[in-house]
């Protein structure tokens, strides 16, 4: 039976995080110099390098079983695959922009003019529903200096701070959509039981990216308050101290939440409270209390 095929980015930031992510989640592979394959060590399970915009076609056909690419691809490319999960990396916004000074508040304004964009599927599917025709320049790079070359009177491009469009002297009119990197998986569900095991070990990384450990004394007569502010898992875990009137617990926290929550128990008296960050983690197939 043959391998488990997975495509990742051959190059740039995404196959950074890609990689990364693979061998957190236990895929151990060395890529060979100017290979386009590597083999993963102790599963059937094989890499292969392709540029990201490709990802999504060569999911859908087949080529390739799983794939890491950015959900903005998968809707231009307009192919009928599986999204098996989010990775939370690489989060940006797709969004119509114009020039700073332009008298435009409302995407219909711009029917009948130029719009250039790398994202002519997308773009042009968005302004049909707004009921507006534009003029598409399809483009590959560097779509955001279009309008200061006279060559569009808006575009349609990838926003992340939006520090770009600021020096390139252009403001967001409206946004499609937003997008972050993705895995995906062919219809046919090759492989189902290595998909599925490589899928697992992906979700332990990337949820335990979005937790800490946060370990605290607290008065025993104070707990129901503290596990309010830190639900956890179902539940903390508490351990009683060789001071009766105190215990310890040891509760998972979300890192967006973890600051505020060592200041309230901070308040509520508990003392020792130590954040130490996760590696990987297992929940069964439940997401941890305090939810999404």
């Amino acid at each position: 039976m043959s391998n488990l095929r997975i495509g990742i980015p051959s190059k740039g930031r995404l196959s950074e995080h890609a990689e990364e992510l693979l061998q957190q989640a236990g895929l151990r592979f060395r890529r060979p110099p100017r290979s386009l394959f590597a083999k993963v060590a102790d599963l059937p399970v094989d890499i292969t390098f392709l540029r990201t915009d490709d990802i999504p076609v060569l999911c859908a056909e087949g080529a390739i079983d799983l794939g890491i690419t950015g959900s903005d691809l998968v809707a231009e490319a307009g192919v009928d695959v599986l999204e098996r999960m989010r990775l939370g990396v690489g989060r940006c916004r797709l969004a119509v922009c114009v020039p700073q000074q332009a008298d435009t508040n409302d995407v219909r304004q711009l029917d009948g003019h130029r719009v250039a964009t790398s994202f002519p599927r997308v773009t042009e599917a968005y302004f049909q529903d707004h009921g507006c025709q534009v003029h598409l320049v399809p483009l590959s790079g560097s779509v955001e200096i279009m309008v200061t070359l006279g060559v569009a009177d808006a575009i349609v491009d990838l926003v992340e701070t939006g520090s770009t469009l600021a020096s390139n002297g252009l403001r967001i009119l409206s946004e499609i959509g937003s997008y972050e990197t993705v895995l995906i998986q062919n219809r046919e569900r090759s492989r189902a039981d290595i998909a599925d095991r490589v899928i697992r070990r992906l979700e332990g990384v990337v949820i335990a990216r979005d937790y800490s450990l946060l370990e605290y004394n607290v008065p025993r007569a104070k707990l129901a308050e503290a596990e309010r502010i830190t639900p956890g898992f179902k539940s903390p875990t508490v351990t009683s101290l060789e001071d009766e009137a105190w215990c310890a617990v040891r509760v998972m926290v979300r890192r967006k939440d973890v600051i505020a929550a060592m200041e309230e128990l901070e308040s509520l008296g508990a003392t020792a409270i130590l954040e130490t960050p996760i590696a990987n983690c297992r929940f069964g197939r439940s997401e941890p209390a305090g939810g999404s």
